[in-house]
């Protein structure tokens, strides 16, 4: 039986990715791979940048929107509202797939093959150990309005 009213994730996004990165950069200088830190082509730095701006946008834009729904988007607090609309009516997702844009934008710009590298567990990371608890939790918070909305839309796209 759930007592928490709030998602027990494993780990806080920023933080997951954050903590790649930085192993990443770590891993960069002691064992390099590839054509070295921060030594993009244009079309690279170009690619990158494009990348880590839409990521931005949809992370911020639907953050936005759980600002004006009156709910939270940090999770470890409660979610007082089912948020639907906006591009959440196209995946419940929207922020992390944000978060995975801006991290992959960011290997492009400092060329780093390990930070790549450690893109694939991270990103399992936020499966298993945040979005699987999300949905956990949202699940006996809004039952079957949450069911309908994970029947609508797709998890990720």
């Amino acid at each position: 039986m759930r007592t928490k009213d709030y998602a027990d994730v494993a780990i806080k996004p920023p933080i997951l990715f954050l903590a790649a990165l930085l192993l990443g950069y770590v891993l960069t200088y002691w064992f390099p791979i590839g054509p070295g830190p921060a030594s993009p082509n244009a079309l690279g730095l170009t690619t990158g940048l494009v990348f880590m701006l839409a990521g931005f946008a949809l992370a911020i834009l639907p953050a936005r929107r759980f600002h004006k729904a009156g709910t939270s988007v940090i999770p470890g607090e409660p979610s007082t509202v089912l948020v639907q609309e906006g591009l959440y009516r196209v995946t419940r997702n929207p922020i992390y797939i944000g978060l995975i844009l801006i991290y992959f934008g960011l290997c492009l710009v400092l060329t780093s093959v390990w930070m790549l590298l450690l893109l694939i567990p991270a990103v399992i990371i936020l499966h298993r150990g945040v979005v699987k608890r999300e949905e956990d939790y949202l699940t006996w918070k809004f039952g079957d309005a949450y069911r309908r909305y994970m029947e609508r839309v797709p998890r990720w796209l």
